[in-house]
């Protein structure tokens, strides 16, 4: 069963920057595709970005431009880079190895306006 900690979210105004980190164990975080999600409240969770094991990426379309997702298979870490933050984007974040149903306890970030 893969463990996974996000870390790196806090409170920032708008137009700041977060860098958000998940560290994952197990062997085979390298061979996963591995997303970024968001919940905020009262809405459903949903996919930010995701990034192949070939290094390939994509991003939900209110994102793409303002935040960039990279892996370090070495480290097991996945990281998203969030610039030019937007009240909108003020959730919990977590990532998924593999797209499955072991889920972190997220990290929150709060943008204010």
């Amino acid at each position: 069963q893969v463990q996974l900690v996000e870390s790196g979210g806090g409170l920032v105004q708008a137009g700041g920057s977060l860098r958000l980190s998940c560290a994952a164990s197990g062997s085979t975080f390298s061979i996963n595709r591995v997303g970024w999600f968001r919940q905020a409240p009262g809405k459903q969770r949903e996919l930010v970005a995701a990034i192949s094991s070939g290094g390939s990426t994509n991003y939900r379309d209110s994102v793409k431009g303002r935040f960039t997702i990279s892996r370090d298979n070495a480290k097991n870490t996945v990281y998203l880079q969030m610039n030019s933050l937007k009240p909108e984007d003020t959730a919990v974040y977590y990532c998924n190895v593999g797209f499955t149903n072991y889920w972190g306890k997220g990290t929150l970030v709060t943008v204010s306006s």
